[in-house]
């Protein structure tokens, strides 16, 4: 007899698993009705819009895309300036067998007054300086000072000069296209992958890019309920300003009837603690123990670096995507601490929480270093330092041994180099723990890391020691996972609409502008010889690609 949950599992699977291969073919027709605002449409972006350089040129990925076309279709100067800031990535994104030879291209081509490419804009000791450069003081001169200066130039004229130009008019499209309203419509929507406490986690892909996202559904019920307004929505809003590699990052925010949604990084190869318990033998290779612990290193930096004290680092919460990369996850216990701001609040998970959460002393950014020497310890040994795998312990207990006793390490899973950064994350005393010591050298300089290259690993490009496959679905089946009780007796008023109308922003400019860049349709849309057709798709086509059976 045939087991109709196991049916609709596989009929789930199979659509998610076909929609991540994607249709180029109703993917194209629905592109061919595709087109960007009018330059008429948007004056008042053009009048609104913050004019700040960092935020229009460096930090939006087409605005940088525009003004970088902006500078080299401009006079020498302008071309100089942006081959230069580009060649200089590239050296430092170099290995070591290339960056010799990187490094005298750059001297040859820009420190050179005969050069076609000298940097002539220079003035002063940084001219000086430049013309002088040489092997030994490259990085103090050409990444210091003259990137500095090269930098504050193009704030200047160019940049002026670009808010006259039809790059800039361009941009100012794509910021009015940016601002469509975003609904349910815009998305198909495939299988659960998880459920939480205020909702579920579903697999879904923008109709118009072919990209894939999750969307974590909040319903409105339950989160009044419960009074989760507040943390949702600063959860919500620590997410629109963190953008990183390390980090899942948030593309879109929007609400339907029944639920507030958050359309973030589709992370599909599981996460770290399914990766330790259950596939196969426990525990995880030292090569991959190193590698994600050093992108998660890079992703709390990134946090730290934002005031953002992250408070939920664990395995659980380090999750897989496609290529095998990590990003950290579930900022729901994050907090901003700007300044010198501490607070004692006790959060956190039992095992991982440090000994001042515990003591409910005033801490900052302490507690994710001590939290990610746990979860090292769990990569190599399959358990917590303080509490085995699936001990029946008391929460007291393990608070009592963490604050206690000293942790011990088997010498068949820990060679010295790893017990020893270990050790220097489980410090007991703050100012003695490594990421929180005053004069010592970023986590990132330990020796424990010396295979990594950390301005590569930041650029995506050293190659993972483990890539998912393709034609797994590394989530608990559809009918695992529990449902949820029937609300009643919730209504809203007009303070519940105006948070979800707060809540509802649409799309985040640098997640959306990277989306249509690595989905092809910025340059579609940007192609001054394309034609415009009808709109693509029929509603049966429409209704063809969805899920029924989630």
């Amino acid at each position: 007899m045939c087991d109709m949950g196991v049916l609709d599992n596989l009929v789930a699977n199979t659509a998610y698993l076909k929609a991540q291969g994607g249709d180029d073919r109703e993917l194209k027709k629905r592109r061919r009705s595709l087109s960007l605002p009018k330059p008429e449409e948007c004056m008042i972006t053009r009048a609104t819009l913050e004019k700040d350089f960092q935020l229009l040129c460096e930090r939006q990925p087409i605005g940088k895309k525009l003004f970088r076309q902006f500078l080299l279709e401009s006079n020498p100067q302008y071309v100089a300036a942006a081959e230069f800031l580009d060649e200089l990535v590239d050296w430092d994104l170099a290995e070591v067998a290339g960056k010799d030879k990187a490094r005298m291209n750059i001297i040859n081509k820009f420190c050179k007054a005969h050069s076609k490419s000298f940097l002539s804009y220079l003035v002063g000791e940084v001219a000086d300086k430049c013309k002088a450069v040489t092997d030994k003081d490259f990085e103090d001169v050409m990444n210091g000072k003259v990137k500095d200066a090269t930098q504050e130039y193009l704030k200047g004229k160019p940049f002026s000069e670009y808010q006259n130009s039809h790059h800039f008019d361009k941009f100012l499209q794509w910021k009015e296209f940016e601002k469509q309203k975003i609904t349910e419509k815009y998305f198909y929507e495939f299988r659960t992958l998880g459920k939480g406490g205020f909702g579920e986690v579903c697999a879904v892909q923008v109709k118009n890019t072919g990209q894939m996202y999750a969307c974590k559904k909040l319903c409105k019920k339950r989160l009044k309920e419960k009074d989760g307004d507040s943390m949702a929505l600063l959860e919500k809003q620590i997410l629109e300003k963190v953008n990183s590699r390390f980090l899942v990052n948030l593309s879109y925010a929007y609400q339907t009837k029944t639920h507030l949604c958050l359309v973030m990084t589709l992370m599909n190869g599981g996460d770290l603690r399914y990766h330790i318990y259950n596939t196969g033998e426990k525990g995880l290779e030292m090569n991959r123990v190193v590698y994600y612990a050093a992108q998660v290193t890079t992703g709390i930096l990134h946090l730290h670096a934002m005031d953002i004290a992250y408070r939920d680092m664990k395995p659980e919460n380090v999750l897989l995507d496609s290529f095998g990369q990590c990003r950290l996850s579930d900022l729901g216990l994050a907090v901003e601490l700007p300044g010198e701001k501490a607070i004692n609040q006790k959060a956190g998970t039992s095992g991982y929480m440090a000994p001042e959460i515990l003591k409910k002393e005033p801490y900052r950014m302490s507690v994710d270093w001590w939290a990610l020497g746990c979860s090292i310890y769990e990569m190599v040994a399959a358990r917590l330092p303080f509490k085995d795998y699936k001990e029946k312990v008391q929460k007291e207990e393990v608070a009592r041994r963490t604050l206690e006793d000293e942790c011990k390490y088997d010498p068949k899973y820990f060679d010295e180099g790893t017990k020893t950064i270990i050790a220097l994350f489980l410090k007991k005393k703050i100012s003695a723990r490594l990421g929180c010591r005053t004069n010592c050298a970023l986590n990132s300089k330990h020796e424990w890391f010396k295979c990594i290259n950390f301005p590569r690993l930041e650029a995506g490009l050293i190659e993972p020691p483990w890539v998912p496959k393709p034609n797994v679905v590394y989530a608990k089946d559809t009918g695992d996972m529990r449902d949820f009780s029937e609300i009643k007796g919730v209504v809203f008023d007009q303070k519940d609409e105006m948070f979800f109308k707060e809540f509802s922003t649409g799309a985040v400019p640098t997640a959306w502008q990277q989306e249509m860049i690595d989905s092809g349709l910025f340059d579609e849309l940007s192609d001054p010889n394309r034609k415009e057709s009808a709109p693509g798709l029929n509603d049966k086509e429409k209704e063809s690609k969805s899920c029924t059976l989630l």
